[in-house]
């Protein structure tokens, strides 16, 4: 009886791009598919240098040496266990999609860690925040759509003008992520009215674009808020941080979780839930109404 075929050897350049291609059609985020295919680089360099040119070809042995190898360079445990996060993706596709024999990262485990706490800022710290950015009246609604919605920078760079309506937002689809309405209140209303009135007058729908007329991309809205987090005297303090920030007050402050997953998007429910770790529930009066910060 003729024993069954072995899948044939394929490079690993072309299992990355076959990989790559099967994210992006399952509509995986930019920034997922960039993360993984950085790790996979680096795996692929690192078993080029071990005469491993064939994705076919690699056993759990070596993906264990080059667990291994990271722990040496000073990576992290978090970050450890995301690149085995992609050693597993990858090589689960490779080994389902019949382009590998068997799935080597399967014995792979992850190392233990712990997740650190959200980043809350504090009234007085986003009061100085404000107070840094209120004259540089772009950023100014920038800062007060991120805290005042607890949208995702993403979604903030991909608003159009036509998305700004007089008291609601309407949040695009984006990558994996569901469009959904949201509120707007007074205060982020205020100010996207402020930046309209300087905004430069081009044929490009987006919002938030530059003096020239471009959109205005994700790492300039980045590289703008922690010019002003270093102005307003913030520490150890991310963009990312005003969105924790505002799920984190509106839990506090009484809002049903349910409410609030629905408002920024989160897939799951826990996700919203598991700040609540970090607030103590100060009121229950509105629980179905959204607060201004």
């Amino acid at each position: 009886m003729a024993s069954p075929s072995l899948p044939d050897p394929i490079g690993f350049e072309i299992a990355l791009e076959k990989f790559v291609h099967m994210l992006k059609s399952q509509h995986r985020s930019s920034s997922t598919t960039v993360a993984y295919s950085g790790d996979l680089i680096q795996l692929k360099g690192y078993l080029e240098d071990r005469r491993i040119t064939q994705a076919t070809s690699v056993q759990t042995q070596h993906l264990e040496d080059f667990v291994a190898h990271l722990s040496t360079k000073g990576y992290t445990p978090k970050s450890v266990s995301r690149k085995i996060n992609s050693l597993k993706t990858f090589f689960k596709f490779l080994h389902q999609s019949g382009l590998h024999s068997q799935n080597p990262s399967t014995p792979l485990t992850h190392p233990k860690f712990e997740n650190p706490s959200p980043r809350i800022l504090a009234p007085d710290e986003f009061k100085s925040l404000r107070d840094a950015c209120r004259l540089d009246i772009r950023v100014c609604a920038i800062v007060e759509l991120l805290l005042q919605t607890g949208m995702r920078i993403s979604e903030l760079a991909n608003l159009n003008l036509d998305d700004i309506r007089k008291t609601e937002l309407y949040i695009r689809p984006l990558e994996n992520n569901a469009a959904r309405t949201i509120p707007l209140n007074k205060t982020a209303a205020t100010t996207i009215q402020n930046y309209l009135a300087i905004r430069p007058q081009t044929e490009n729908t987006h919002l938030f674009v530059t003096k020239t007329g471009r959109p205005l991309l994700i790492r300039n809205i980045r590289t703008s808020i922690d010019r002003y987090f270093k102005k307003a005297g913030l520490k150890d303090v991310k963009v990312n941080d005003l969105r924790h920030t505002f799920i984190a007050y509106q839990l506090k402050n009484g809002v049903h979780p349910e409410v609030i997953h629905k408002h920024v998007g989160h897939r799951r429910i826990s996700s919203t839930e598991k700040y609540l770790d970090f607030v103590k529930i100060t009121a229950t009066a509105t629980s179905s109404k959204l607060l201004e910060l």
